[in-house]
């Protein structure tokens, strides 16, 4: 039962990925082709190569980059302490953001986030690697039986079982009548605001909101009262 997850063991986290490169033709040729045969059957005949990068090269891992961690964790006084690692540097982000899981509050940290299991806790660990360094301890799931791994994530705890379903963070929020992230942008335009628009604090800011709602949306579920984001 989620009612007995100790809440102050609990890291609440989400992402913001983009893809390495603004555009298809910016890659290597090496990398086109390796683009193009990953994608081949996901694209059929319904995109051209370039355009599927565009839309989708911001969601693989081996294509994408991470621009801005944050993370969440609750206070004794019933508010929300979030920090954020962000960085056009990739490296030196995870290095940062890494270094959190020394400290002796967080080695045994519950991971939780929307869609985690599927998207954030992976990209983490594979982008740690691809970047030279081994994932913090959190991460590192090698041999644990799938009931051994500790981590949550809100989608799977709103399927109940029902594997078919999907429910972005932005309507389980609202049927949990909990203030929408999305007032500002969506994930959608996370790209071009990166790469076009060249304004990464937007983006940090966003996440950040998705934090405080993800947050919220575990107390809901928990019948709990709603969190405040602390103010730094």
């Amino acid at each position: 039962m989620i009612h007995q997850v100790p809440l102050d063991k609990v890291l609440f986290l989400d992402i913001e990925t983009v893809s390495q490169a603004a555009s298809y033709q910016e890659l290597s040729a090496t990398e086109q082709y390796l683009w193009e045969k990953k994608t081949r059957m996901q694209r059929k005949d319904d995109f051209e190569v370039a355009e599927f990068y565009e839309q989708r090269g911001g969601i693989m891992a081996e294509f994408g980059k991470i621009i801005c961690i944050s993370v969440g964790i609750l206070e004794k006084n019933e508010r929300l302490l979030i920090k954020s690692f962000y960085n056009d540097d990739e490296a030196k982000l995870l290095e940062e953001f890494g270094q959190i899981f020394n400290r002796p509050k967080l080695r045994e940290v519950i991971l939780c986030a929307h869609n985690g299991k599927e998207f954030d806790f992976p990209w983490i660990a594979r982008r740690f690697l691809i970047n030279g360094m081994q994932p913090p301890k959190p991460f590192q799931m090698y041999g644990k039986k799938p009931w051994e791994i500790p981590h949550l994530d809100t989608m799977e705890l709103w399927k109940f079982g029902d594997y078919k379903s999907f429910i972005s963070l932005e309507l389980l929020a609202h049927v949990f009548g909990i203030p929408t992230p999305k007032d500002d942008i969506d994930g959608s335009m996370v790209s071009s605001i990166y790469h076009i628009e060249k304004d990464l604090f937007r983006i940090v800011q966003y996440c950040e909101k998705d934090v405080l709602t993800l947050a919220n949306v575990f107390r809901r579920m928990r019948q709990e009262d709603l969190l405040s984001k602390k103010e730094s």
